[in-house]
C-alpha cells in the first residue's frame, strides 16, 4: 500500500503545470493589450497580491478539511458560521453561471471566424443576434449532454485544454517573436513606461478584470495532500506555476499589441484578428480557420465539462438542508437536473442582455465585471476566514501551513490577498473609459442591482429553510463548533441528573453512565445528530434549562474543548 501511495505523489513541475492549465485562458488578452507595456505591471501586480496568496491560502484550507465536504462553504462556515458559508458557495455558483455567457461569447466569435472572408467574419462576430443564438444553442446542448452523465467528457476537456489553450498560446507568442525578428512593424511602443499613469484613474479600472484571469486557482488546493513534502514542495509549485502563467499572459498580450494598434483592439474579436494578421504576414492565411476551430473547441470543451461542475457544490450543501427539495432532484444517473435547468434559465435571461447593450463587446465587459465582483466576495470571505481560523482552530493539524510557526506570515499573505481583492472589488464598479459600455445608468444598474440580488438571495433562502429540506442520505459533517456544543449539552443534562438523584448509580435512559464521574467529552449512545446543536436538541431526560445551554450558533457555556479539536472556541460563529 505504501508503494501505491508513493506512486501517485505529484511532482513539483507536474503540479505547477496543472495550476497553469487550470487558470490560463486566452480570451482575456485583448482587454490588457490596450495598456501596452504597462499591462505587464498589472499581470505582475495581480499575481503578487492575488494569484500567489490565493494558491497558498487555499492549500492550507484544503489540507485542513481534506476529508470533509463543502469546499468554500466549509472553509468560511468554520470561521464565520453557516450563513456566510452559504453566501460564499452561493456566489461561487452564481458567478460561474454568469461566466458562461461571457466565455460562450468568445466561442461564438471564434466560430464566426471559421470563414475565409474577413469582412464577413468580423461583421458576423459583431452581430448581437447571431451571438445570442449561438450562446443559447451551445449552452443548452452542453446542459442536455451533461444530464446524460457521459464519462468521456473528461477526455474531451483535456484535449480541449491542450488544443484550445496551450497550443494557441505558444503559437501566438512564437508568431510575435518571428514577426519582430523578421523586421515587422510593432504597434506597441516598447519604450513606454512599465508603470501605468496613476494620475488618470480610468487607466486602472479596466485592469480590475485581470483578477478574474487568476480566479479558480483555489481549486488547485485540493491537490496539496498528493504532493511529497507539501510544506516545501507546494510553495515551489505555486511560484513556478505563477511564473509560467504570468509569462504566458504577458508575452501573449505583447504579441497582440505588436500586431494590432491599441485603438483598434476589440475585447471579443482581437485575439482572432491577431492570429489572422500574423498568418497573413507569413503567407499562411489558410491557418486562420484552423486556429478559430481550435479556440472554439477549447471553449466548448470547457463549458461541456464545467456546466455541471460548479453546481455540484451547491447541490451537496443543498442536500444538507440549505436548499429546497426541488433543487435536490436528480435524474436516474444521479445528475442534479433541476439545478442545471435553473442554471440554464439564468444563463438565458442574462444572454438577453445582448438586446439592451450597445454591442457584443459592451455585453461581454459588463458581465465580466459582474463575474469579478461576485467572485471577489467569495475571496474576501476566504482570505479573512483563513486568518480567523488560525485563532478559532489553532490546534487543528495543518498538513500544509503558511509559516512554520506563529501567525505573522498568514496575516501577511492573507491580508495581501484580502486588500488586493478589496481594491479590485471597488474598481470593478467603475465603467472603463476605453470601451463603450453604453449608458452609465445601465452599467451601474446591472452591476449594483445584480450584485445586491445575488448577495441577498442566500440569506432569504437560509431563513426560510425547513427541517424537511434535509436529505436523510446526506452525509455532510457538522462544523467543529457544532461538534463542540454537543458534549456540552450532554454534560449539563448529566449534571441535572446528578442534582435530582444524588444516590443514583444506574444508567438512566439517554443519560451518561456513572454521571458523577462523567468527563467533559462524554457521549451517549443516542447522541444528537449533527444539527442537534443548532436545533437545541438534547439527550433524553434533559430539562428545558439544560437544552438552552447550547445556543443556535453552537456556543457552549462550558468552554471545554471537544476531543480532536483542541480548541475552546468560546466565540463560536452564530448562525
Amino acid at each position: 500500500m505504501a508503494n501505491i501511495k508513493n506512486a501517485v505523489k505529484l511532482g513539483v513541475f507536474t503540479l505547477a503545470i496543472m495550476n497553469v492549465t487550470a487558470v490560463v485562458s486566452l480570451r482575456g488578452l485583448p482587454a490588457e493589450a490596450v495598456y501596452g507595456m504597462s499591462s505587464a505591471f498589472y499581470y505582475l501586480f495581480a499575481a503578487i497580491v492575488f494569484l500567489i496568496p490565493t494558491s497558498l491560502v487555499a492549500a492550507e484550507l484544503a489540507a485542513m478539511f481534506q476529508d470533509k465536504q463543502g469546499g468554500v462553504f466549509r472553509w468560511v462556515g468554520e470561521a464565520y458560521g453557516k450563513k456566510l458559508g452559504f453566501l460564499a458557495i452561493w456566489v461561487q455558483w452564481i458567478e460561474s453561471t454568469i461566466w458562461y455567457p461571457t466565455v460562450l461569447t468568445f466561442g461564438a466569435v471564434s466560430i464566426a471566424f471559421i470563414g475565409m472572408n474577413d469582412v464577413h467574419d468580423m461583421s458576423l462576430a459583431n452581430n448581437k443576434y447571431y451571438t445570442l443564438v449561438v450562446v443559447l444553442i451551445i449552452y443548452w446542448l452542453a446542459t442536455f449532454i451533461s444530464l446524460k452523465g457521459m464519462s468521456w467528457v473528461g477526455k474531451v476537456a483535456k484535449i480541449g485544454g491542450m488544443v484550445g489553450t496551450i497550443i494557441p498560446a505558444a503559437l501566438l507568442i512564437i508568431l510575435g517573436i518571428i514577426y519582430l525578428a523578421s523586421g515587422g512593424h510593432s504597434n506597441m511602443d516598447f519604450n513606454s513606461s512599465f508603470f501605468p499613469d496613476f494620475t488618470n484613474f480610468d487607466n486602472v479600472v479596466l485592469a480590475a478584470s485581470i483578477f478574474l484571469f487568476y480566479a479558480g486557482m483555489e481549486m488547485g488546493g485540493i491537490h496539496v495532500k498528493d504532493v511529497e513534502n507539501p510544506s516545501k514542495n507546494y510553495p515551489k509549485a505555486v511560484f513556478i506555476g505563477a511564473l509560467i502563467t504570468v509569462l504566458i499572459f504577458v508575452l501573449g498580450t505583447f504579441a497582440l499589441g505588436v500586431i494590432i494598434p491599441a485603438k483598434d483592439i476589440n475585447l471579443t474579436q482581437s485575439l482572432l484578428v491577431g492570429f489572422d494578421n500574423y498568418f497573413r504576414y507569413i503567407h499562411a492565411s489558410w491557418l486562420s480557420p484552423i486556429i478559430a476551430v481550435a479556440l472554439a473547441f477549447g471553449v466548448l470543451a470547457g463549458v461541456l465539462t464545467w456546466v455541471a461542475g460548479p453546481s455540484k457544490g451547491i447541490f451537496a450543501v443543498g442536500k444538507a438542508g440549505y436548499m429546497p427539495p426541488f433543487f435536490q432532484k436528480t435524474n436516474k444517473l444521479g445528475v442534479q437536473k433541476n439545478i442545471l435547468f435553473v442554471q440554464g434559465i439564468a444563463v438565458t435571461v442574462l444572454s438577453l442582455l445582448f438586446v439592451v447593450m450597445p454591442s457584443v463587446q459592451s455585453f461581454y465587459q459588463i458581465l465580466s465585471q459582474l463575474t469579478v465582483i461576485l467572485y471577489l466576495i467569495m475571496y474576501l470571505l476566504m482570505f479573512s476566514g483563513a486568518i480567523a481560523l488560525r485563532y478559532k482552530m489553532k490546534k487543528l493539524n495543518r498538513p500544509f501551513r503558511i509559516g512554520k510557526s506563529g501567525n505573522g506570515l498568514m496575516w501577511f499573505v492573507g491580508g495581501l490577498g484580502f486588500c488586493g481583492s478589496l481594491l479590485a472589488f471597488i474598481l470593478s464598479f467603475i465603467p472603463p473609459s476605453q470601451i463603450s459600455t453604453g449608458s452609465n445608468t445601465v452599467w451601474f444598474s446591472v452591476l449594483i442591482i445584480g450584485a445586491i440580488i445575488v448577495v441577498i438571495a442566500p440569506f432569504i433562502i437560509y431563513v426560510s429553510k425547513k427541517p424537511s429540506w434535509v436529505d436523510p442520505n446526506s452525509n455532510f459533517e457538522p462544523f467543529h463548533w457544532e461538534v463542540q456544543a454537543q458534549p456540552a449539552t450532554v454534560n449539563v443534562s448529566a449534571s441535572n441528573a446528578n442534582a435530582a438523584r444524588p444516590t443514583a448509580t444506574s444508567a438512566h435512559t439517554g443519560g451518561a453512565t456513572g454521571a458523577s464521574t462523567a468527563k467533559p467529552g462524554a457521549t451517549v449512545s443516542n447522541a444528537a445528530a449533527p444539527d442537534a446543536a443548532s436545533s437545541g436538541a438534547t439527550a433524553s431526560g434533559a430539562t428545558p434549562s439544560s437544552s438552552s445551554s447550547a445556543t443556535s450558533g453552537g456556543n457552549s457555556t462550558s468552554g471545554k474543548a471537544s476531543p480532536g479539536t483542541g480548541d475552546k472556541d468560546k466565540d463560536a460563529p452564530k448562525s
